[in-house]
């Protein structure tokens, strides 16, 4: 009884400090993520493309500039954030949990810009960004969640692994 109750202890401080070193990962691509999330704005811009959308529902175009683009990437990287944590600390495969979970967050994330009023350039572009965005996150976080519980990559990446 008393060597459980050890192990139990031991094993929540592992994942409290997992979740530190997951939610540091997380924040630090969503920070590379939002420079590069701000070029790709910058540069889309630049080459004409008119970054004015409305809402769903709502008929009124508005400019969709540099806060608009960190507030989204803010808003995906906060509830990623907590998700990497809470899985790194409960899942039995964090990884492989946080993937199945975050691509179809993603996916369903697309909806929004698809389906938003303004030019096609302006759909295509803002859903180009969320897939930029999600390209440098969810791998990153994936692999430190891969390495919380020693479980490796998770998904098509871990088959393809070279043998050490």
């Amino acid at each position: 009884m008393i060597t459980t109750s050890t192990l139990a202890r031991t094993s929540g401080i592992a994942a409290a400090r997992t979740g530190w070193s997951v939610a540091r990962v997380s924040i630090l691509a969503g920070a590379a993520a939002l420079a590069v999330i701000e070029a790709y704005g910058a540069i889309a811009r630049a080459a004409g493309v008119p970054l004015r959308a409305a809402g769903l529902g709502d008929h009124t175009l508005i400019q969709v500039n540099a806060g608009w683009l960190a507030f989204g990437v803010g808003i995906g990287v906060f509830w990623g954030t907590v998700l990497a944590v809470a899985f790194a600390r409960w899942a039995a495969r964090p990884a492989r949990v946080f993937l199945a979970t975050t691509l179809p967050l993603l996916a369903l994330s697309l909806v929004g810009p698809l389906t938003a009023q303004g030019t096609t350039a302006t759909k295509l572009t803002l859903a180009g960004g969320h897939l930029i965005a999600a390209a440098i996150i969810i791998p990153a976080v994936t692999r430190r969640l891969g390495r919380a519980r020693g479980q490796g990559a998770a998904g098509p990446a871990r088959v393809f692994a070279p043998s050490a």
